[in-house]
């Protein structure tokens, strides 16, 4: 049998995922929180942020001339500070909008485990009366415009409801396979999940997941993308999130600026030669 190396474990070829999201889902009987392929958890991951500057990285604004463009995306205490010491509100009549933006990374990628870590802080600004605290994680980034066609790992909090979106799927212009039993959340197919006929937009997480909304702690965020057979998205340990059958398969990563002073930092990826099955990640307990 063929094997392909990652780190110092042989990983035979005959296990690259199936094309089908049942097929995909087979012999992952539940989510496994413990289920991460001890494969990948003894190898080296590469910083996407050096936590000094902003090298590898290329900002876009929706108005580069405003006043404050230059000061959307700063570097302090080794994290991406977003809107640090901006006005409350700002943006939200005059300038409307005009600071959102995205961070891309020079480099692309296709299969790969992204993790990194964010927090709230306390401004809100732009349209934050309509998505309150929302920032976001795209891959598989097709061209770089303010809202660029991929998929996007959502960071948002709805403090007004109090309903967490972190986790979420954001489908841009890119279609996915996903299961739900109540058609808002994601869920397991052994869980009465059904897949969904696809659709753009949002894609809810598992309901229930553990995040620190507005507690000043930070929240742990995994994406687990094996080009175009599937993606996972896990928050503080836990899987949220499951799509399949990706309509993209490679693509920068942006961070985006968008509601809300948020904190990024510890981003750092592993790339991976070939397809791994899903079972790595998803196991049956």
């Amino acid at each position: 049998m063929c094997a392909i190396r990652l780190g110092m474990r042989l990983i035979p070829q005959a296990l690259v995922v199936s094309g089908t999201v049942l097929s995909l889902f087979s012999g992952c009987a539940h989510f496994s929180n413990k289920a991460q392929s001890k494969a990948t958890e003894s190898v080296e991951y590469t910083a996407l942020f050096n936590g000094e500057d902003l090298s590898g990285w290329n900002p876009v604004l929706r108005v580069p001339t405003d006043p404050r463009a230059d000061e959307v995306f700063q570097v302090e205490d080794g994290a991406i500070h977003v809107f640090k010491n901006f006005p409350q509100d700002y943006g939200v009549t005059e300038r409307r909008n005009a600071t959102h933006g995205m961070l891309f990374t020079e480099q692309s990628f296709s299969r790969f485990i992204l993790r990194f870590e964010y927090k709230w802080g306390d401004i809100l600004l732009n349209n934050y009366a309509t998505y309150q605290y929302d920032a976001g994680v795209y891959y598989h980034i097709s061209g770089q415009g303010v809202w660029p066609h991929g998929l996007e790992y959502q960071v948002r909090y709805d403090h007004v409801e109090d309903r967490n979106h972190t986790g979420d799927f954001w489908a841009s212009s890119v279609q996915i396979d996903w299961t739900s039993a109540d058609g808002e959340h994601f869920a397991h197919p052994a869980d009465g999940g059904q897949i969904v006929p696809r659709k753009r937009g949002e894609h809810r997480a598992l309901k229930g997941a553990s995040v620190h909304k507005l507690d000043g702690e930070w929240n742990r965020c995994e994406v687990i993308v094996m080009g175009s057979d599937y993606a996972i998205h896990k928050l503080n340990g836990q899987v949220v999130n499951v799509g399949t059958n990706l309509t993209a398969g490679e693509g920068v990563i942006g961070l985006q600026a968008e509601t809300a002073e948020i904190f990024y930092r510890n981003i750092e990826i592993l790339e991976l030669p070939e397809s791994l099955p899903i079972d790595h990640f998803l196991a049956a307990e």
